[in-house]
């Protein structure tokens, strides 16, 4: 397949969308997210019949049961996606706010007006869900967006698209605002990574193999969303029962995503009172503990924990336990290990929460609350476009703001520099 051609065709597409919903009212945008919401509704026993497809193959290519669970589509998560694009309407629109205004001596009027990105590129993995976010949050933006999900959602993703295009061209802006790849060949990727002339920016979402081949191989700008190594750190002042309920929600709320709980940290004085507890309830959740060898002493039948469980991402029903001697010890484990991502703090020390608070460097910091509030939703956001977990351009739960950027707009009267 030539794919030079066909990102070609895609990018000279995508420019011309973006150009026109730059120009986009508030209303305009408002109008296609309607539209996009009310077609998806409409279509719902289409994308299933596309979902069930993807789940099918899924099953017969042993795909673990967090990534089926990522994979799946039903009525209320499809009514959920449409309530993100809808959500999406009353958020204030941030294209066009100018956030400064000052004069020089000379009598340059000097401001900052906030524009869209351009052409955002994501490749994403496994959730077709993501289709929808994306396509919305860069549509109220102004953005144009070519996706690229990934082949275990190559149907559902398929059918979306092209439900949401439509939608978009039936509200009168540019169907190819929302544009994807469809093609399980790795080379469209590879070329993708390559597209200066057409992308602006890269945001990819996955696991840290797809991340890590994006960030070593892009000579596309990219957004590092994602990888979620996090921690929740039960201090010696933590209020027993506050404890236990944070960390099995962490933990099994949902598994599968960026912002579960992947390693309990315990204060040693605490440890023998809380760590039973936590232990028959995740018991009964199914989670499998590793522990270290004081966690083992202390719970018999615990497998013992190795230097590999604490770097790792689980995304499934299994957690590493380690007590620590000290909060500093804590915090120095998670800086160690952590992705940058969301970490927690269960205590009733003040000193001691705001200590957390200063030295944990992550994108979210909680205090006395589960990491799964890490969320674009649960921010006030709307929909996200994925979680940054570096440090540039935009951290966290990525929403309307983090996808523009800033034009300097001077105002003059004749004024040459000499």
């Amino acid at each position: 397949m030539n794919w030079e051609k066909i990102w070609e065709e895609i990018g000279q597409n995508a420019k011309k969308a973006a150009r026109v919903l730059a120009k986009a009212s508030e209303t305009e945008k408002n109008h296609a997210l309607q539209m996009m919401a009310d077609a998806l509704v409409d279509n719902t026993s289409r994308i299933l019949e596309a979902n069930q497809k993807d789940l099918d193959l899924g099953v017969e290519k042993g795909l673990p049961r967090a990534l089926l669970d990522r994979l799946m589509l039903n009525e209320g998560r499809i009514k959920d996606m449409a309530h993100g694009l809808t959500a999406l309407k009353s958020l204030t629109d941030p294209v066009g706010e100018v956030t400064g205004m000052w004069k020089r001596p000379n009598g340059l009027m000097i401001g900052k007006k906030r524009v869209p990105l351009g052409v955002i590129g994501i490749i994403y993995e496994a959730r077709p869900n993501v289709t929808a976010d994306a396509a919305g949050l860069c549509l109220k933006t102004g953005n144009a967006v070519v996706l690229r999900g990934g082949s275990e959602a190559f149907n559902s993703n398929q059918v979306i698209t092209d439900i949401i295009s439509k939608a978009v061209g039936d509200a009168g802006l540019p169907a190819e605002s929302v544009q994807s790849i469809n093609a399980r060949d790795r080379a469209a990727v590879d070329m993708m990574l390559k597209m200066n002339r057409y992308l602006d920016v890269l945001i990819p979402r996955g696991g840290a193999g797809l991340i890590q081949n994006v960030i070593n191989n892009a000579t596309v700008p990219v957004i590092q969303t994602g990888l979620g190594n996090c921690h929740t750190y039960i201090d010696s002042d933590a209020d027993l029962e506050m404890a236990v309920n944070i960390a099995v929600n962490a933990k099994t709320h949902r598994p599968g995503v960026c912002n579960a709980m992947e390693t309990l940290l315990i204060h040693q004085e605490i440890a023998p009172q809380v760590l039973p507890l936590l232990h028959k309830k995740l018991e009964e959740l199914g989670v499998e503990l590793r522990g270290c060898q004081k966690t083992c002493c202390i719970i018999n039948g615990v497998k013992q924990a190795v230097e590999t469980d604490w770097p790792t991402e689980y995304l499934d029903l299994i957690l590493a336990v380690k007590v620590v001697e000290s909060l500093d010890a804590a915090i120095e484990h998670i800086n160690c290990y952590g992705t940058m991502h969301s970490e927690a703090i269960v205590t009733n020390n003040y000193e001691n929460a705001q200590k957390f608070l200063e030295e944990i460097d992550a994108a979210a910091v909680y205090v006395n609350a589960s990491t799964r509030f890490t969320d674009g939703f649960q921010f006030g956001y709307g929909a996200e476009i994925g979680i940054s977990t570096q440090k540039l351009h935009a951290r966290g739960p990525m929403g309307l703001e983090a996808l523009t950027t800033i034009k300097y707009i001077i105002y003059g009267n004749g004024q040459i520099r000499k």
